[in-house]
C-alpha cells in the first residue's frame, strides 16, 4: 500500500510494529532559572545599564526553552546571571570608592593636610 495514509508495519500504529516504540520527544527537564528577579532588582538598586542587559538575557530563557533551543536557553540563563552580578558588584565596588574618598577628604579636613591659608 503507497500513499500519504499508510499503516506502519504490524498495523496497529506507533510502538506496534517492528522497531522501537515511540515515546514521544525526548525528556529535557524543566528550564534553567532565569535570574528574573535578580535581574529587576539589580537594575532598580545597582546599574541600570547592567541591569537592563539582564533583564532582557533572563527573558530569552523561557522563550528559547519553549522554541526547542535548550543549549541556548542555558546559555542565557547564564549570561543572565552573570550580567546581574556585575551590576550588583558594580555598585559594591562603586559604594566602596564612594567611602574611600569620604575618608580621604575627612582626613584632609581634619588634619589639615594640604590647607594653606
Amino acid at each position: 500500500m503507497t500513499g500519504p495514509f499508510q499503516q506502519p508495519p504490524g498495523g496497529y500504529g506507533p510502538g506496534y510494529g517492528y522497531g522501537p516504540p515511540n515515546y514521544g520527544p525526548p525528556n529535557y527537564g524543566p528550564p534553567p532559572e532565569n535570574h528574573l528577579v535578580w535581574a529587576i532588582l539589580t537594575t532598580i538598586m545597582c546599574c541600570l545599564p547592567l541591569g537592563v542587559v539582564a533583564i532582557v538575557k533572563s527573558n530569552q530563557v523561557n522563550t528559547l526553552w519553549l522554541s526547542g533551543h535548550f543549549e541556548a536557553a542555558h546559555k542565557a540563563a547564564d549570561e543572565a546571571k552573570k550580567w546581574a552580578m556585575w551590576s550588583a558588584l558594580s555598585m559594591v565596588i562603586l559604594f566602596a570608592l564612594y567611602i574611600l574618598i569620604f575618608v580621604v577628604f575627612l582626613g584632609i579636613g581634619l588634619f589639615g593636610i594640604g590647607a594653606v591659608v
